[in-house]
């Protein structure tokens, strides 16, 4: 069953081996020690493979990130903030660890937006969609052929 815990059994056993170096995630889309796949789950653990590369990535340390020239500018004090320079805009978008399934809007937008749905819901919605509509590119010939040559010294 896709649900909170497996949600955290994925991300606890993709985001430790990862920080340790592992450059392979196994068992996407896979519920009940593998005996079971769900394409809703698959869906779920691309946002969290996301989000543990982000995190494997880290956090650069320039005068940019730092962003102190911005941090001069607005100052301190009462009423003032970052949140509509610039440099906070174009940061929040790739410095960030969001899968794009997880939505962070307050509960009033998101009731709206996607009708209350949970995240699993949405999640198998989004499979149901992608195996109905989606055209996958052909391969090269080159990798067709060699594929077939593989597939021939096998055999």
């Amino acid at each position: 069953m896709s649900d909170a815990q497996a949600g955290h059994e994925k991300t606890i056993t993709s985001l430790l081996p990862a920080l340790a170096g592992a450059n392979i995630i196994y068992g996407m889309g896979m519920l009940e020690m593998g005996m079971t796949f769900s394409f809703g789950q698959l869906v779920l653990d691309d946002a969290i493979a996301r989000m543990v590369k982000r995190v494997v990535r880290g956090v650069d340390v320039t005068d940019y990130t730092l962003a102190v020239d911005e941090i001069k500018e607005v100052g301190g004090g009462q009423g003032k903030d970052f949140f509509t320079l610039d440099h906070t805009i174009d940061n929040m978008r790739t410095e960030q660890a969001v899968g794009g399934i997880f939505d962070r809007t307050p509960r009033m937008i998101w009731e709206v937006a996607v009708g209350g749905k949970d995240v699993g819901v949405r999640a198998a919605e989004i499979a149901r969609e992608v195996l109905a509509t989606h055209k996958p590119e052909p391969l090269e010939q080159s990798v067709k052929n060699e594929l077939r040559r593989i597939v021939a010294s096998a055999e």
